[in-house]
């Protein structure tokens, strides 16, 4: 999965202020992968490092979450193989929760202006 931080303007231009990824895989470890089980329900968190932006007035905060930012990020052809070995790919299907039992968020912190 990718997410993205974007700054909407009024008149409808985005900045991309911040960016991560996670592998599914590699969603409890990097030294341990492993993979999905058709139908079970993950958690995931995907960093977007540090960043900071001054939301001006009007404009308004994007979250875009995705399967895929290419070719910002490699593709995934979604079969478990080795990365860079596949000829093949095959079509995921993902569901992001957002429900009382299983909420999604975002951390912004806020600093105060003076």
């Amino acid at each position: 999965f990718t997410a993205k931080l974007v700054d909407v303007h009024p008149n409808g231009s985005v900045i991309n202020i911040a960016q991560g990824i996670i592998r599914a895989r590699y969603r409890d470890s990097w030294e341990a992968p492993t993979l999905l089980e058709p139908g079970k329900i993950y958690e995931y968190t995907i960093d977007l490092w540090s960043t900071s932006n001054r939301f001006l007035k009007g404009h308004q905060i994007r979250v875009e979450v995705s399967s895929s930012n290419f070719p910002q990020f490699d593709r995934n052809p979604n079969t478990g193989h080795a990365f860079g070995m596949d000829t093949e790919t095959r079509i995921a299907h993902q569901t992001i929760y957002h429900d009382e039992d299983h909420p999604s968020h975002i951390l912004l912190p806020i600093v105060p202006t003076n």
